[in-house]
């Protein structure tokens, strides 16, 4: 296969590495090259990106001798406290090994079966992952927008809000409703979320700041994930305009259990094929520049793995949640939906697919934090572990029903959309305007957004890294 390097000989052609013989370590001595840890952080980044993609393929393969030899050699050279890529590295390493370690469930369930999960800790890390990264402000301020324009002139308004964490968002529409020239309309929010004492935090401080505005207002709680939502539960009135605003929820219903591309640690079935790299395609600041230098990284993928082009049905994977969703959802007739998501495509069936997908889709957020926290805090150890590092091992260690995080691109969403009846909204100038503003007081640099198909995507530099799409509801012809 083109581009494919025989085992045994070095990836790196042109680099200081090149004199280093590839998957030499030997296992359970410790590093028997020490001046690694001397190498500068460029060319140690290169030699993580090898390791792990290496390492990658030996799991899928099912090649777990050869794989915990990887794991280890990782192990020498990332850390959750340096730079970027060692800090990635040391995340994926661990997603790889849990991965290895579900081909003994017996082993898997014993090491985890006193792990104690806090949703206090959860809910806190989310809220830090607002704090430190403008992604979310930005959600919110542009769903707002496009909801105080679609609701001109409307007397009832009824909101639903599929992730009811974060009060800043709507006391920032109170206010804005509040300036109308005919009056603030009468507000209900429904919120959306799995903890009671989350939505009864929403519900106390909103309505202090509803009478503080003098806003006719009412709060809806449903604890409920998205997943098990009964759509009765939403209460929709009659006579309401009905707004539905969905940020980084909706990819949950696209579970499935695999059923067509059952896993298997060790599959003889498993193609050649299905063990090929793809192309390594990281286009955010650093880790970009460190593979611009080494391009013997890029692969050709296979016609096999090449998928369909995405405004093609076929590259819609079944998705009977999602379908029967959208479907029950169109018949509440919503005036709006303004769904943000992951710009990021982790539902391949293969490993490799979407390790390599992940790897370009979290090397950014980890530069962006990069770029605006400094190494020591603990708050960006909390997002980078208990967030992102939690996303990064469902993606590559969970299979079926597991499997939650399984982003899309916005061309997929589009689609999908569209076939289950609802119309484009386009985003407007103001509100770009708006969460333009947002970056520039804030001091956020490096963050772009970008027009798209009516839409707009958030980028960290030129890497799009959230959409953001506006939906009506289509009346059947």
């Amino acid at each position: 296969m083109a581009g494919m390097v025989p085992e045994g000989q070095s990836f790196v052609t042109s680099s200081p590495l090149q004199f280093i013989p590839w998957m030499s370590f030997s296992p359970g001595l410790g590093s028997p090259f020490p001046w690694l840890r001397e190498l500068k952080s460029e060319e140690r980044g290169l030699y993580l990106i090898h390791l792990l993609v290496s390492c990658a393929n030996h799991v899928a393969a099912g090649s777990l001798e050869n794989a915990n030899i990887g794991l280890e050699q990782i192990s020498h050279l990332a850390s959750t406290d340096g730079d970027t890529m060692q800090r990635i590295a040391a995340y994926f390493n661990e997603a790889l090994a849990y991965r290895m370690l579900k081909a003994w469930p017996g082993l898997y369930k014993a090491l985890n079966s006193t792990k104690i999960s806090l949703v206090s800790e959860e809910i806190h890390v989310q809220k830090l992952f607002f704090e430190l990264c403008p992604f979310l402000k930005l959600a919110y301020v542009i769903t707002n927008q496009a909801i105080v324009e679609a609701m001109e002139g409307e007397k009832m308004v009824h909101i639903i809000d599929f992730n009811c964490f974060e009060p800043a968002q709507w006391i920032n529409l109170f206010q804005t409703f509040n300036a109308r020239p005919e009056g603030p309309p009468h507000l209900r929010i429904t919120g959306l979320h799995e903890q009671k004492e989350v939505l009864d935090h929403m519900a106390r401080r909103l309505t202090e700041e509803a009478q503080k505005w003098d806003i006719p207002f009412q709060f809806n709680p449903v604890v409920c994930k998205l997943e098990n939502l009964d759509l009765e539960s939403l209460r929709v009135k009659t006579g309401e305009a009905l707004a539905v605003s969905s940020v980084l929820q909706l990819h949950s219903l696209l579970v499935t259990d695999d059923e067509m591309h059952k896993w298997k640690v060790n599959s003889p079935s498993m193609s050649k094929t299905d063990r090929s790299h793809r192309v390594l395609q990281m286009n955010q600041r650093t880790l970009g520049e460190w593979l611009k230098k080494d391009p013997v990284h890029a692969y050709s993928p296979s016609s096999d793995l090449a998928s369909p082009s995405p405004l093609s049905p076929l590259s819609l994977a079944p998705a009977p949640k999602m379908g029967s969703f959208l479907t029950a959802l169109r018949a509440l007739s919503p005036k709006l939906i303004v769904i943000t998501e992951q710009e990021s495509n982790n539902s391949g069936s293969t490993l490799m697919e979407r390790v390599m997908e992940a790897l370009n889709f979290y090397a950014a957020l980890f530069d962006c934090l990069e770029s605006t926290v400094s190494r020591a805090p603990l708050e960006r150890k909390k997002v980078e572990k208990m967030l992102f590092g939690e996303e990064i091992k469902n993606i590559i260690a969970c299979e079926g029903v597991e499997r939650k995080e399984r982003h899309e691109k916005l061309e997929k969403w589009i689609l999908r959309l569209e076939l289950a009846g609802f119309g484009r909204v386009p985003l407007s100038y103001h509100g770009m305007l708006q969460a333009g503003r947002l970056l520039q007081t804030n001091n956020y640099d490096g963050y772009k957004i970008k027009e798209e198909n009516g839409c707009l995507v958030i980028c960290w530099q030129e890497r799009p890294l959230y959409s953001i799409s506006a939906w009506r509801f289509r009346p059947y012809d």
